[in-house]
């Protein structure tokens, strides 16, 4: 630096020290730098898997007029397949997008992998009396959760498993039976949560039910150990006033518009669990 421009630096920094502002006050006073919030990004939408039962070369059951279950209950998921896409709050992905055939244990394979939030299995039912109708929910039983945990936990299982984000492949027998166990026995009180709320939805909105609406079962496409999942049997396509009412377009919305209200119930109540 040429020695003018050293002197005059050295004047002005002793004018300010006259001034009573030293150099360290003088960076002091100075304004700080505003610092710049990053933007919150926005919640991730809820993805919601819906299965449609059956398809393909499996009809499913078939009504007094000839009625599919296959063709009903994908007409019924794909209006609530709409329904819960409005307004932007939920992302939706069905297990089969055409009248095809999907092995059971690979409908909930396709769940897992797109990391769901929700798994609902929709079906009409047969049954040898005519005169049974109604609706009901199905959740996993204790018998079929005891099985399925002990299953995913043993070595020859769970080379591919991954639970609550955690690969179980690398981990010792006892730490992964315990993370299993952990996750079914949450997913089993969030699955039995969600049947509740639907049985209480369908009942506030005049959905014909079955007594003892919410049941247990082994299905296959209820054991994701980390997905909360229901199985709802919308009627019986044996009875003739069910499978009229399940090929009417204004009972199909009637169905999907009740069904996403149990999804909304379901996930706020989680939400309010979480908070409290």
């Amino acid at each position: 630096m040429p020695v003018l421009h050293r002197r005059d630096l050295l004047a002005v920094l002793t004018g300010l020290t006259a001034f009573g502002l030293g150099t360290a006050d003088a960076w002091a006073k100075a304004p700080a730098a505003k610092s710049v919030k990053k933007p919150t990004p926005p919640p991730r939408s809820k993805l919601v898997f819906l299965d449609p039962g059956h398809g393909g070369k499996d009809p499913g059951a078939q009504g007094v007029r000839g009625t599919q279950e296959k063709a009903v209950v994908m007409a019924i998921a794909r209006e609530l397949q709409r329904e819960l896409q409005t307004g932007g709050r939920y992302r939706v992905m069905l297990t089969r997008s055409s009248d095809s055939y999907v092995a059971l244990r690979e409908r909930v394979a396709r769940a897992q992998s797109a990391k769901a939030d929700l798994f609902l299995s929709l079906h009409a039912d047969s049954h040898p009396d005519s005169d049974v109708r109604g609706a009901s929910v199905y959740t996993l039983s204790e018998e079929a959760t005891d099985r399925e945990t002990a299953a995913l936990a043993a070595r020859e299982n769970r080379a591919d498993a991954v639970v609550a984000g955690m690969r179980l492949a690398d981990k010792p027998d006892n730490v992964a039976s315990t993370l299993v166990s952990m996750a079914q026995r949450g997913t089993v009180n969030d699955s039995r949560r969600l049947a509740e709320t639907i049985v209480r939805t369908f009942g506030r909105n005049g959905v014909r039910l079955l007594p003892r609406t919410h049941r247990q079962a082994g299905f296959a496409v209820l054991t994701s150990p980390d997905i909360p999942a229901a199985l709802v049997e919308l009627g019986y396509l044996s009875n003739p006033q069910d499978e009229k009412l399940l090929t009417v377009r204004q009972h199909q919305i009637a169905l999907a518009r009740a069904l996403r209200g149990s999804v909304d119930a379901h996930f706020a109540a989680g939400a309010a669990i979480r908070k409290a």
